[in-house]
């Protein structure tokens, strides 16, 4: 009966670390992909530019060359530009049509050169927010060679938001991580406690406190391990089949410190609570034992 009792126990701790590890990596997933799918929206953030065109036809012929030029010296004079892009005349006039849903045989409804060429520039993450996005506009649009800039103030000030989001995600992370620590310990001290009158008669007997101490933080460290274990295959299984309807990546970089913060935070979190509890109970008196 006592070693039934004392594998139920054993199962139940580690079945409740496992749930709490679970539910905290399952916070460090959201965490972890939110910050990776807002970094790939920054990535395809765009500045497109539209070049004058010359009003003297001699000068016309000569306008290709001076704007590849220019699109060639963005990348040098300006760290924020990650690629470039020259589209010309023609490139221009597909992509509109596509972007119309309109066939080859419609070309005829546009004049002939009726859309300007551009220079197409995505921009470095980092600086990807409303306030510089605006700053770049006007750097580009100071220069003589350049019409219009599109302005892309409003979608700079979302992606903005979105970094606003995962800063509060990642303040729930911790905040929950709190409470794991809370819950961990809990259950950890309700199994101390059904040990209290053992540990004391092992100390009355004269075995010394590093002797008791130890095989208590032994199954605490394996039962810290078993329940992060657990809950790495839930969340690794978890993810399996939500990674394709999300349209992500199974795994990448950043999966490897998820998988090291469960297992440290659930043997960590295990053996100190087991020290704490396995103490305290080592400096109470006899008596002490049936109110404690």
């Amino acid at each position: 009966m006592n070693r039934s009792r004392l594998r139920s126990s054993n199962i139940t701790v580690a079945m409740s670390i496992a749930l709490v590890l679970f539910l905290l990596g399952l916070f460090g997933l959201i965490v972890v992909n939110s910050s990776d799918y807002a970094d790939h929206l920054k990535n395809q953030f765009e500045i497109e530019a539209f070049f004058k065109e010359a009003k003297d036809k001699k000068d016309r012929e000569q306008e290709p060359e001076l704007q590849q030029a220019f699109v060639d010296s963005l990348r040098l004079k300006h760290h924020f530009v990650r690629t470039v892009k020259y589209v010309n005349k023609e490139e221009a006039l597909v992509s509109a049509r596509q972007l119309l849903g309109l066939s080859a045989e419609d070309e005829a409804l546009f004049e002939e050169g009726i859309f300007p060429p551009s220079v197409v520039m995505t921009i470095r993450p980092q600086y990807v927010d409303s306030a510089r996005i605006d700053s770049i506009t006007r750097v580009v649009a100071s220069y003589d060679i350049i019409e219009s800039v599109n302005n892309t103030s409003t979608l700079a000030a979302i992606y903005q938001r979105i970094d606003t989001i995962i800063y509060w995600l990642v303040g729930l992370a911790v905040l929950f991580l709190v409470i794991s620590v809370i819950l961990i310990n809990n259950s950890i001290r309700l199994k101390i406690f059904s040990k209290r009158f053992t540990i004391k008669t092992m100390q009355l007997v004269g075995a010394k406190r590093r002797f008791i101490v130890r095989p208590f933080m032994l199954q605490a460290f394996v039962l810290g391990l078993v329940g992060a274990l657990i809950a790495l295959l839930a969340l690794g299984a978890l993810w399996w089949f939500a990674a394709p309807y999300l349209d992500m990546v199974f795994w990448h970089d950043k999966f490897i410190w998820l998988i090291a913060a469960v297992l440290l935070t659930g043997v960590l979190i295990a053996m100190l609570s087991t020290f704490w509890a396995t103490w305290k109970y080592l400096r109470l008196r006899t008596d002490q034992l049936y109110y404690s």
